[in-house]
């Protein structure tokens, strides 16, 4: 329905004769404002009381442009470089990405009585993936009640842990910082370590990965738990979405805690089991998107490196503040491949069919994720001396704006950085949209003669 749409836009502009009308994209419009915010967030942490100590302009792009992808990899310390004012504008901008700039634009125009054009009524659209304007613009409210209800429930637990420890004033910063940057699956933390102090604290464990995961759930899945509140009435999509979540969860957590219980710098360190066990589920589920650590990723085995490299592939939930290739994605292409190998030509589950393009989608998404990575890890492969898994690692953690880093980041050099920043951009608008910002799509009505092809 939205490419018929995008179509007879596409068509009846033409008519007019407006070149700019004409070329109405929206996800290149999304690109655009994306661009926009990284010099402006650039040029805010360059100024002077921004930071404790100079930074250069790359710098300053780098750090903006983690931010606004809520992706966390940093080059220079977050608590220590920036002041109060630019760890407010690191926040700013966090939220800002995290839930989408045409949620705000939305908001605001509704609130002062602007109708919106047509022009950023499809940017709207396009930003929260749904088939139709109204409904794009009810998410915009939904969103934003979504986020400042969680977020508010996020400062409020924090707050309990951190005044007591650190005083009124800094416990309650620290809350509302942790907060944003958690449900945002940001992962910029005000210590070098991240959260490596609280590694068997479950209190400020358990709340930071409660308000990530409900930000990789998104605003859809929440909400409809909230209105149905029982299993057998949820949709398909929700309870797929909840299970490979859970999922992938509990296996993450299993995984590592076995390939990390021997490591004396990771789990074996910990006294307790208990903490062994609250360790390995926290960095078990922090790779789908959120960036924090409790232990050093540096010293990671190999085996749950690799782990996480798939991890932090898959992502989240769409229409989530997390990114990847998303959950949904990846279980249609088990659910084809299974559907491929047992003889059947629909692709199902819960006794529901995909259409073709649901899976065409999925597939589409998924190869220009893998060939994102390839790219990004080619060019750092040429421009950086570093170990291939460190490498790797930095790319995928960019493109899945995770965060997480073996410690190469500060290690790239300008044309580095570059690169990270660009697949940083890509995963967070969507290896889709990034298709999309190439060419309007369009339906064509030839139809060629079946040929056969062999594969495999």
């Amino acid at each position: 329905m939205k490419a018929k749409f995008l179509d007879l836009i596409a068509h009846r502009t033409s008519d007019t004769g407006s070149n700019r009308e004409r070329r109405i994209n929206p996800p290149r419009l999304l690109l655009e404002a994306f661009l926009v915010l990284i010099g402006l967030g650039a040029c805010l942490l360059k100024l002077p009381f921004a930071t404790v100590e100079p930074v250069t302009w790359m710098e300053a792009a780098f750090t903006a442009t983690s931010a606004i992808t809520v992706t966390g990899l940093v080059v220079v310390d977050t608590g220590s470089q920036y002041t109060l004012f630019g760890q407010l504008v690191i926040l700013t901008l966090i939220q800002l990405g995290g839930l989408g700039l045409m949620t705000f634009a939305v908001l605001t125009a509704l609130a002062l009585g602007f109708k919106l054009r047509l022009q950023h009524q499809l940017v709207a659209q396009e930003a929260f993936n749904e088939i139709s304007l109204h409904t794009a613009r009810k998410a915009g409210g939904s969103i934003a009640l979504f986020a400042l209800a969680a977020e508010s429930i996020g400062i409020v637990l924090l707050s309990l842990f951190f005044v007591p420890e650190l005083g009124w004033a800094e416990g309650l910063y620290q809350a509302l910082f942790y907060t944003i940057s958690a449900f945002n699956n940001a992962g910029f933390a005000l210590s070098p370590d991240s959260l490596s102090a609280y590694v068997g604290h479950p209190g400020i464990t358990l709340s930071v990965t409660a308000l990530f995961i409900t930000g990789g759930l998104g605003y859809i899945v929440v909400m409809e738990i909230l209105d149905k509140r029982c299993w057998s009435r949820l949709s398909v999509y929700v309870k797929v979405i909840l299970l490979t979540t859970l999922l992938l969860n509990l296996i993450a957590t299993a995984a590592i805690l076995i390939l990390e219980f021997g490591n004396p710098a990771t789990l074996g360190g910990l006294d307790s089991f208990g903490d062994k066990l609250l360790a390995a589920w926290f960095q078990g589920v922090t790779p789908r998107t959120a960036g924090f650590n409790t232990l050093d990723i540096g010293a990671l085995t190999a085996g749950t490196s690799v782990l996480m490299l798939l991890l932090m592939f898959i992502g989240g939930a769409p229409n989530s503040t997390a990114s990847g290739i998303k959950v949904s994605t990846f279980v249609i292409l088990i659910a084809a491949t299974r559907s491929f190998l047992r003889g059947h030509l629909k692709v199902s589950f819960f006794r529901r069919s995909l259409s073709s393009e649901t899976v065409l989608k999925a597939l589409a998404t998924a190869t220009i994720g893998m060939a994102v990575v390839f790219v990004g890890v080619l060019s750092l492969s040429i421009l950086v001396e570093d170990e291939f898994l460190d490498i790797a690692f930095e790319v995928v953690s960019a493109f899945g704006t995770v965060g997480l880093s073996r410690g190469t980041t500060s290690e790239l050099g300008t044309a580095g950085q570059l690169v990270i920043m660009a697949v940083m951009l890509v995963g967070r608008l969507g290896p889709l949209t990034l298709g999309y910002t190439l060419t309007v799509r369009r339906k064509s009505h030839v139809q060629y003669a079946n040929t056969e092809f062999p594969v495999g």
